[in-house]
């Protein structure tokens, strides 16, 4: 084989994720996690030799009223007919919110009392809610992508499941925005494929756009990388699994065997 058709084969099995390579890298996050007592584990179906990632974390996490989702998901539509990015309407919410950009009290038909109770004088402005609430995550490999999937399901300390509604009430406002403005690349509630229960999960169809240029860079600068820990550092903060730093402090040069 010649050296330019080795260092493409080199490079392709770099950014391709085979079942055997998964788990590889899951072992070494395993190992990681349990030096850093970080609380992943792996899980083994009953009857089967198919497993997956497990974390359970418990959060505190705000939620927006129904109101403002539903003018988010407005902008959304309005993004998809008009190609006005959502970063752009959101700036002019914020420049329409200073005094020079705001109405005067004649054009807005309207004085700010006005939106006041006038039996005690206060004003009904829906407010965000916070909520200690139990986030179960599950990392699997898909073998329709080719790529890691990430299963949740969000439970209230009373034990009662979160609505799809609900829990996207809690994804931040900035991941929000991304989310919508890639509608095949967000939540979605489906089937657990190995539990046959319900569970959200971040839809894997963009995995490879994002994954590719990351790869290629730890490539071009010769350094090691663990697939799953780089995916699941970048799509875990948009349901509030965060990744520390510290799994990239010592990362072992077996990360990045293809396997």
């Amino acid at each position: 084989m010649s050296k330019k058709r080795k260092t493409l084969t080199n490079q392709m099995s770099c950014f391709a994720l085979d079942e055997e390579r998964f788990g590889v890298c899951c072992r070494l996050l395993l190992q990681r996690s349990e030096q850093l007592r970080d609380g992943w584990s792996w899980n083994v179906v009953q009857g089967s030799e198919e497993g997956y990632l497990k974390k359970t974390v418990l959060r505190s996490v705000t939620t927006k009223p129904s109101s403002e989702l539903k003018q988010e998901r407005s902008d959304s539509e309005l993004h998809t007919t008009c190609g006005c990015s959502l970063e752009a309407q959101e700036q002019q919410r914020e420049q329409c919110a200073d005094s020079s950009c705001a109405a005067p009290e004649d054009v807005r038909g309207h004085s700010e009392d006005e939106d006041c109770d006038n039996d005690d004088g206060t004003c009904s402005v829906p407010e965000s809610s916070s909520q200690a609430l139990q986030y179960e995550y599950h990392v699997l490999y898909s073998c329709s992508y080719n790529t890691p999937v990430l299963y949740f399901r969000v439970f209230t300390l009373e034990g009662k499941s979160l609505s799809l509604e609900e829990v996207w009430s809690s994804v931040h406002a900035h991941f929000r925005l991304r989310l919508l403005e890639s509608p095949l690349d967000t939540i979605t509630q489906q089937e657990h494929p190995l539990l046959g229960q319900p569970f959200f999960m971040l839809h894997p169809c963009r995995t490879k756009d994002f994954m590719k240029p990351l790869l290629q860079v730890t490539l071009d600068q010769n350094r090691p990388v663990n697939y799953v820990l780089s995916w699941l550092s970048v799509v875990g903060p948009v349901v509030g699994l965060h990744v520390p730093l510290q799994y990239c402090t010592q990362l072992s040069p077996a990360d990045s065997e293809p396997g």
